[in-house]
This record gives C-alpha cells, structure tokens and sequence, in this order.
C-alpha cells in the first residue's frame, strides 16, 4: 500500500515537473521583441518605456516583461524614493492589455523582432522567466544605470552572452545627460525646472555612445544598428510601428510657466527694492523671506548631494544661489545695526552669483532659464542691503 501511494506521489511530481518545463518551452513558431513606447502626458511618462515581447501561438503566448513596476503603497516609499533607495521591479502582461494601456493613453508604440536563434530565444525567455520570481524581480532603481530601458540592454546582451555589439547609430550626435533629458522636456517648464535644480553637474559631462541608452526611444535606434557578434548578423529582424499617437493641441502653458511666474516675482522683488532705495529704508519681511527660502533651498541640496544614494544630485552648483548658510544669518536682519562681518557676508553672496554666471558660460553646470529673473532680482537686492547698511 505504502509503495503504491509513493509510485502515485512520485509519478505525480514527474508530471507536474514535465508540464512545467513543457510549459516554459517556446516553440520554433516563437519571437521575441523589444517594444519601445513614446513619452506620454506625465513628467514621470515623459521619457518613454520599454518592453520585451514573447510571442509563441503554438503555446497560446503572447505576453510582455518590462522592469518600470514600483509600488506607492509600499513601506517608506517617498522617503526611499528621495534617499535614492526606490526599488523598481520586472512586471509581466498580457500583450493585447499592455498595447491597449498605452494605446488608450495616446503614446506611440513601436516593436522590434529580435534576430534569435531558438536556443537564444529559449535562454532569453529562461532569464525573464527565473526573474520575475519573487525573489528575483525586484531591483534598485537609478534613472540613468538601472532603469526600464538599460534593463532591456543588459537583459539581451546577458541573455546572448554578451555577443550583441551596438554600433553608433546613423545621426547620432553627442550630448550631455542633461541635455539628453531636457531633449524629451519643455525647457520652460516646472518638471525641467526641478530636474536643473536637483541635479548636479555630474549630468554635464558628455555621455558615451552606449551612455545614451537610458532613454527607451535610444534603445530602438541603437538596437536597430546593432550585430550579433558570432556571426555578424542585425540583431533586429523586423520592425514595425503597432500605434502611431494622434496629434492633438497642445495647451499655451507659458503664462503658469517657471519663466513666467519668476519673472513676476523677480519684478516684484526689484519693484520693492526701488521703493525702498526712494525712501531709503529697508522691507525686512522681503530679506526675511528669500533668505529663508533659499537656504531651506540650499540644505535641501545638500542634503540630496551627501545624504541620498543619487548620483547625479553630486557637485550641485545651485548652492551658489540657493546658499545653505542663509538661514543662519537671518537674525542679523532684525538688527538695528547688522555686524560688519554681514556686509563682507552680503558681498560674498554678490560673488557666489557671479561664480555661477561664469560656471554657465563655461558648461561646467547648466542652469535652469526660469531661474533667470529670480537670479537678477537676488543680485540686485543684495547690492542694494550692501548700500543701506554702509549708509546706515
């Protein structure tokens, strides 16, 4: 009896077993793809995203792996995603639901069929396969190394044993990581604006040609010129535009834009320091403010450069603007007569300015246009404290 129950659960378990790996097994009828979606509405849509496709109608398949999961409920999450601790993880599909998300959104949707052997599309498969176990699935996310669309490359390229060799596309030119991200943004804009204040100088250094494909539109044109090494064949067989978005009006946006609204504040700024130099007195509530605003400005970039695990908030040049020691002084500003050493500390933020001028002109870090007016309105009103206390 004991034998016959465990020939049963033994027979049982070698079934169960063949029907998994008969299930995992693509057929000769298979592909695989890279699906490349456009920029959608959104700031966080703004670049785009990537997919893999595996399509097998022998085994009834036809479902997508992408790595742009992320989860708003999870423990922590906006706390780790400003610390540079957000993880993102491999998500799985329907093919036809995950099309119709992105149609419904209006967002191009282009596919690339791979040019795989079927031990390279049974490997591929494998991989997405054994990652998206729950224990494999997740990953820490960086927006320029590790992301939706470096995940596809480093997927493909481990997948084929590093065989793929990505050649330099037709056109391509050469461009900073900052200006690879304001490619995709509105430069007059609140999400380009934020991205020129959080991010440092380190995305001003050229990006390499291979650098550039942390953008998912980067990904279809370098995959589109790519060789597979072992026999120098394209690593693309076949591409095809599945929706092409429609064109719709685009809103007039300039009047609620950064450049437009700080330009207001900044004219507000010079026309309180007019008044006050015609009457020769001094609007405190006004220093108070940006004195305060721009050192809690300043300590929350520093705070991003050394206490967060994002790499591109380093050598952050705001700080000449945004001076974390403002919020330190404030009390000399409601003194009846401020200490010498602040006048020399009100010069020394004129210089600050005219340090991040030069490092604009030069390229060493970029600034964000929007700033322009609030920059003028500062520079001005510092000259004119520097006046009223020595005449004071």
């Amino acid at each position: 009896m004991h034998k016959t129950l465990l020939f049963l659960l033994l027979f049982l378990f070698t079934a169960i077993n063949t029907s998994l790996a008969q299930k995992n097994t693509l057929s000769p009828e298979a592909s695989i793809s890279v699906l490349t979606i456009g920029p959608g509405a959104s700031l966080n849509d703004s670049f785009g995203h990537n997919a893999f496709r595996i399509k097998d109608p022998l085994n009834n398949l036809d479902k997508t792996f992408d790595y742009g999961r992320f989860d708003f409920e999870a423990p922590n999450f906006y706390l780790n995603f400003a610390r540079g601790k957000l993880n993102y993880s491999l998500g799985t599909s329907n093919y036809y639901d995950f099309l119709s998300f992105y149609v419904k959104q209006n967002r191009n949707v282009k596919e690339q069929v791979l040019n795989l052997s079927q031990e390279e599309k049974q490997r591929l498969y494998d991989f997405l396969v054994n990652n998206y176990k729950p224990e494999n699935r997740g990953y820490l996310y960086d927006f320029f190394f590790d992301n939706c669309a470096t995940k596809i490359k480093d997927v493909a390229n481990a997948s084929l044993n590093n065989s793929i060799v990505f050649n330099t596309p037709e056109g391509h030119e050469e461009a900073t990581f900052r200006t690879l991200i304001q490619n995709n943004l509105n430069r007059n804009s609140w999400g380009s604006l934020g991205i020129d204040i959080c991010l440092g100088s380190v995305i001003d250094k050229k990006a390499t040609a291979e650098e550039h494909m942390f953008l998912p539109e980067n990904i279809y044109k370098f995959f589109g010129s790519a060789l597979i090494k072992n026999n120098d064949t394209p690593l693309v067989k076949e591409s095809r535009v599945l929706y092409s978005k429609k064109e719709t009006p685009k809103p007039n946006t300039f009047f609620t834009s950064p450049l437009f609204i700080l330009g207001i504040i900044g004219g507000f700024i010079l026309l309180i320091t007019y008044k006050d130099y015609k009457k020769n007195k001094q609007s405190i509530w006004l220093d108070a403010t940006l004195f305060s605003i721009t050192g809690i400005i300043g300590i929350l970039l520093l705070l991003l450069w050394f206490a967060t695990d994002h790499k591109g908030t380093h050598q952050n040049y705001n700080l000449l603007w945004a001076c974390a020691l403002n919020i330190f002084v404030i009390r000399q500003l409601f003194r009846k007569k401020v200490s010498g050493w602040f006048i020399k500390y009100l010069k020394f933020l004129i210089i600050l300015l005219c340090l991040l001028t030069l490092h604009w002109v030069i390229g060493i870090q970029v600034f964000a246009i929007g700033l322009i007016p609030l920059l003028i309105a500062l520079f001005i009103r510092y000259i004119y404290l520097i006046s009223y206390y020595n005449n004071g």
